[in-house]
């Protein structure tokens, strides 16, 4: 038995007709008659009931003709799926970012990738936000979740994600809840070494003439976190890198309206931006947070 008996099998119990199911098919009367006879005869049973005037299924015949329109469709839906395996995307993309981002964005990016693009490993680098730009640059990965800045190379492509907004946080035990409150020549600040946190910051107090009194420039806004938590001073950080700190308990955080936000996106090389697999990233409906 093979599919196309079957497919010659199945025809012919819909049609009872010998002649028009081999016009249909493209078969001979004679060989769709050898086919019947070969099925019956490795079957041990009689498929049709045959005279002069008419064709019939045998009980037999329904057995068969249920039987064979499921494997037959079976058989349709294994070609389908097996087709679409052969030109899904396959291989491997590198992605890095931050370990926050990698908790408060990548597994929504992640998990739509994964649901359309089964087939593609990815090799996930994680690290300092500050040096995504350079990780691209460097070829050091595919793809990035970077920080969107006013000189962002011209050789790179940036696809938005998110806007993040800066908080300025102090020690809790400090009880400071307002801006007033703060004397910029006593109380000090922890800023970052390097990053758009340490451009915005430093732009903001350049608009407020305020010279800020620097306690220590630490590598990454996680750091900053821990560094006020332990009173060591006040600073401003990515909102998003407080809401998944452990020590956003110890900390306070004072309402600055009119600090920028951040915009948080897939970065790549511009010249890379077409190949299959980033251009699937690129191509995701990502929801922004809010």
């Amino acid at each position: 038995m093979d599919f196309r008996s079957l497919q010659l099998f199945k025809h012919l119990a819909t049609s009872l007709h010998f002649g028009d199911t081999a016009e249909a098919m493209y078969v001979s009367p004679s060989t769709l008659s050898r086919v019947i006879q070969r099925l019956e005869d490795e079957l041990g049973c009689t498929l049709f009931k045959r005279d002069n005037r008419k064709v019939a299924l045998t009980h037999s015949g329904h057995k068969l003709l249920s039987f064979s329109t499921q494997a037959l469709k079976d058989w349709q839906q294994l070609k389908a799926d097996l087709k679409e395996d052969t030109e899904a995307l396959q291989g491997e993309i590198s992605l890095f970012c931050s370990v926050t981002a990698s908790q408060s964005h990548l597994p929504a990016i992640l998990r739509q990738f994964r649901q359309q693009h089964p087939g593609v490993d990815i090799r996930l680098i994680t690290g300092d936000p500050a040096l995504s730009i350079e990780k691209i640059k460097q070829k050091q990965c595919d793809l990035a979740i970077a920080i969107h800045t006013p000189d962002l190379p011209t050789d790179l492509y940036f696809s938005p994600l998110d806007n993040v907004p800066l908080v300025l946080i102090a020690p809790r035990e400090w009880r400071l809840t307002q801006l007033a409150q703060i004397n910029w020549t006593q109380h000090q600040v922890i800023m970052p070494e390097h990053g758009p946190t340490r451009r915005i910051a430093y732009h903001w107090f350049a608009e407020h003439g305020v010279r800020p009194n620097v306690y220590a420039s630490v590598g990454g806004n996680e750091a900053i976190v821990s560094m006020v938590a332990l009173e060591c001073g006040i600073g401003f950080v990515p909102k998003v890198v407080l809401d998944h700190s452990s020590m956003a308990s110890l900390v306070t955080q004072i309402a600055v309206e009119d600090i920028e936000p951040y915009a948080l996106g897939l970065c790549c090389l511009q010249d890379k931006q077409q190949e299959p697999l980033i251009d699937a990233f690129l191509k995701l409906d990502f929801i922004p947070r809010g």
